[in-house]
């Protein structure tokens, strides 16, 4: 582990990285860490100065992306939680994006996104469709069910394409379509939790287009039941004298029925 407290150390890496994204066409950085630093020591600090060193590094790590990020501001640079400690104010205001979890099974992260939503806004975190089952907890979910738990962020894919069938493939012309179509209410709409998966077999969510003439609504059932009733969801944020029309209702509802 490079000990970014030193000087010599943030100047390297900054001669380093900044010529190889000088050099190369890249337009992407994914900025991993998942290694805690422990037993922390610094060759080049006396031993009164030995408790600096936690300080000192993220220092020069701010130091160093405020460098790249400024020499080269047309480079995305997507930064890792590490098991959720380095998801913090302080990397957002290098980089944008932040990937939520190493765990991308959908069911899971509506508890991860719906916890870390009540600090950081859904656009700030990432969210994939991966692979089904889930090479984790072996799940199988649906691929429309994936699709919209991951477009309720920043939105993208995390398979291997070649072995994909050609209906998923349908599904992701279809997924990026309604993207594209929603990605503003995503980047500038009013975010509203709906109902909690931490106490209930469902989970929910939407945002809201600042004139609140538009919505995307998610509204995942996480464990199936039999001869279970009809379940209605209160929504939130809507104008309630304006009349919204529901794509898979085919019909229109006034916002205060909805809500």
């Amino acid at each position: 582990m490079l000990d970014l407290s030193r000087t010599d150390v943030l100047d390297y890496l900054k001669e380093k990285l900044g010529s190889l994204i000088a050099n190369h066409r890249i337009s992407y950085i994914k900025w991993d860490m998942n290694r805690n630093i422990t037993d922390a020591y610094s060759s080049a600090l006396n031993p009164a100065q030995q408790p600096e060193i936690y300080h000192r590094y993220i220092l020069n790590l701010y130091d160093l992306l405020d460098y790249l990020t400024t020499r080269f501001p047309n480079v995305l640079y997507e930064a890792c939680s590490g098991g959720g400690g380095r998801f913090d104010p302080g990397i957002l205001y290098y980089m944008p994006q932040i990937w939520t979890s190493d765990n991308t099974d959908a069911i899971e992260r509506l508890k991860i996104q719906y916890g870390t939503s009540m600090v950081y806004p859904p656009l700030s975190m990432t969210s994939h469709v991966s692979v089904c089952p889930n090479h984790q907890v072996s799940r199988t979910t649906p691929f429309h069910t994936r699709g919209l738990v991951a477009m309720s962020t920043s939105f993208g894919y995390e398979l291997n394409p070649l072995s994909l069938t050609e209906q998923e493939r349908e599904d992701i012309k279809k997924q990026t379509s309604l993207y594209r179509r929603i990605s503003d209410l995503i980047v500038e709409g009013d975010f509203y939790r709906l109902i909690s998966p931490f106490t209930s077999e469902r989970c929910a969510w939407m945002s809201v287009s600042k004139d609140k003439r538009r919505a995307f609504v998610v509204h995942v059932q996480t464990l199936c039941t039999s001869s279970k009733p009809n379940m209605r969801l209160k929504m939130a944020g809507l104008n309630p004298h304006e009349s919204y029309y529901i794509e898979e209702r085919d019909a229109f509802y006034s916002g205060g029925e909805l809500m």
